[in-house]
């Protein structure tokens, strides 16, 4: 049996915007830390994402030890810096989706750099930890919750299923377009679909269900344009119903102890 070893990890700490990759990372019950934990919204509290502004992709963020600074690749304005303790706001509601959950607004500075960076009107909050989103029910193992993604605490994808893909299309691809915050290295293409239970070092993962994926993987985040690919030919073998799978989706396995919060590069990768 091939071994397996976390090769890469990354962060969207603003969900939608380009994301960050890291050599190490603390791990939460809703996600990694800072893992999407700001969203822009419209004035209806509603989610925004590259499904509708491809634009986002061209926001790159990096993480400080006190703040989030938010750069446009595109040039023409000052960096926007935002402070990790984005607590101080109003509270609003905001939909995810079918979700509803409680989130806390960040600045007016902030929501202006905002709209005028993507043309369109928008609100940053930041989502406190005395908000609780559950985690889809039918999906559950107990009292799981998420942060702003899609659905589910962690996303996790195989070097090896990337490689199946790139192998179908005329012009590879890079792993970023899917988001995952957990890559692997060793084993075979699309074994993480089967995956129940696994650990990464020593924390423990629950698979919940592979990942569905939207139009998103399109977008290419070095220009912020969408494609036809790879969902074209996505379609041509992992198709299910109506829905592309490619990825797991994971949970923080409920009985972590205090000591199981971090993962690392190169941390081994066992199946259970």
């Amino acid at each position: 049996m091939t071994e397996k070893y976390l090769s890469q990890i990354f962060i969207y700490p603003i969900k939608s915007l380009a994301g960050i990759s890291l050599e190490s990372t603390e791990l939460t019950a809703r996600g990694p830390k800072w893992d999407r934990r700001w969203m822009l919204v419209d004035e209806n509290g509603r989610f925004l994402s590259q499904r509708e502004l491809g634009q986002m992709a061209l926001l790159q963020v990096q993480l400080a030890d006190d703040h989030l600074r938010v750069e446009d690749r595109r040039g023409g304005r000052p960096d926007l810096k935002i402070p990790l303790a984005s607590t101080a706001g109003s509270e609003i509601p905001v939909t995810i989706w079918n979700d509803r959950c409680t989130a806390v607004t960040v600045s007016v500075d902030a929501d202006r750099w905002f709209s005028e960076a993507l043309g369109h009107s928008c609100r940053l909050v930041y989502m406190p930890e005395d908000s609780f989103r559950p985690v889809d029910p039918a999906y559950a193992a107990g009292p799981e919750f998420v942060s702003f993604a899609d659905g589910y605490p962690y996303l996790i994808l195989g070097e090896a299923t990337l490689k199946h893909l790139n192998e179908r299309l005329e012009t590879p691809i890079e792993m970023l377009r899917f988001r995952p915050n957990l890559v692997f290295s060793g084993g075979h293409a699309f074994e993480e679909d089967e995956w129940q239970h696994f650990k990464v070092g020593q924390v423990r993962f629950r698979g919940t269900k592979p990942c569905a994926r939207c139009q998103i993987p399109t977008i290419d985040p070095q220009t912020g344009i969408g494609a036809k690919e790879p969902t074209r030919t996505l379609a041509t073998f992992r198709r299910k119903g109506n829905n592309i799978y490619f990825g797991m989706n994971a949970c923080w396995s409920l009985d972590n102890s205090a000591a199981g919060r971090w993962v690392h590069l190169g941390d081994k990768i066992l199946l259970e």
